[in-house]
């Protein structure tokens, strides 16, 4: 299986998906890709202090790239709508620095925390990643956990579609369970498949609550892409180390959470080939309903965990 090696160049870089834009590359299913990303901001370097100027990637080509900096994309060959594309992430190695921005715009969220009307504040971290922690310039201390924010195919349809919303074919879904080790899937909508990736996190926690985790550039990322024509899902799940995920995304908090269960469900009944009253029954005693995000463009998203080994046979 082949290896392809994508850098953050002009030719590669955008900040919409379409299914115009032409692939930087065409592999086999089973083929990786390497890729190296700039950050969510196309920054080129750390912010410095709150509304400071600093060096991002450029030119910028208008519409094209108005989003989060993404690498790609790339298409399979013999992928087609319909079919699943699993994405094996094999490598995620974060750069020595990020950031958290608390955004200076007012959001119910930040209203009901007391800080609606507090200005832009920043937070810089700088990445060990021999240790793996972070630090911040006031001395605390995190564990990294990194991974991308944004994995996604393209969506159907013409035009250009946001990259800044989850959807059920993936994008900027925000889950931290999607680290190395991981194999993410995601139905197909437009030939070829058309991936896009980017938006590194050092670390994020469940909620992603102020807007932002450790926003960073990806040294290093790996992922292997696998096409399946005998799986059959309608939204993303994934086989992670913490166990099997399911998601599901909606303005209404409430709402994801019900296509996350239900997602769960249908995945419990195909792996032990059970009832869905009794999926419902297991799930309520052994699977884990979470926050994944509240932050994405009114779009909130929820995942459900099955941890392994929960449910034995």
């Amino acid at each position: 299986m082949a290896l392809h090696i994508i850098e953050p160049e002009r030719k590669t870089l955008h900040g919409q998906f379409s299914s115009d834009l032409a692939p930087v590359v065409t592999i086999d299913s089973g083929d990786t890709v390497r890729y190296r990303t700039i950050d969510v901001g196309w920054g080129l370097e750390s912010p410095v202090a709150p509304n400071q100027p600093r060096r991002k990637f450029g030119p910028r080509i208008p519409e094209q790239d108005d989003g989060p900096a993404l690498c790609g994309p790339i298409a399979i060959h013999d992928a087609k709508p319909g079919m699943v594309l699993a994405i094996h992430i094999e490598v995620v190695q974060p750069d020595t620095w990020g950031w958290t921005y608390v955004s200076g715009k007012s959001s119910p969220l930040s209203t009901a925390v007391g800080l609606g009307e507090h200005p832009l504040h920043l937070v810089r971290w700088h990445l060990d990643t021999t240790q793996m922690i972070g630090t911040n310039q006031h001395g605390h201390t995190v564990a990294l956990r990194p991974f991308l924010g944004t994995i996604g195919v393209t969506p159907a349809g013409s035009g250009w579609h946001s990259a800044w919303p989850p959807r059920t074919c993936g994008g900027n879904m925000d889950c931290s369970e999607l680290v190395a080790g991981s194999t993410l899937y995601l139905p197909i909508e437009v030939a070829g498949a058309l991936v896009s990736v980017g938006d590194g996190h050092a670390v994020q926690g469940d909620g992603e609550v102020c807007g932002m985790a450790i926003e960073c550039p990806m040294e290093r990322v790996e992922l292997r892409y696998v096409l399946h024509d005998d799986l059959h899902i309608t939204s993303p799940r994934a086989h992670t180390p913490a166990g099997w995920l399911t998601m599901g995304f909606d303005q209404d908090l409430h709402t994801a959470t019900v296509q996350a269960l239900n997602a769960m469900l249908d995945l419990m009944e195909e792996q032990f080939q059970i009832t869905r009253a009794d999926a419902f029954a297991l799930a309520s005693v052994a699977v884990h309903l979470r926050t994944t995000q509240l932050v994405n463009v009114g779009i909130c998203g929820a995942h459900a965990i099955l941890p392994h080994d929960a449910i034995r046979q």
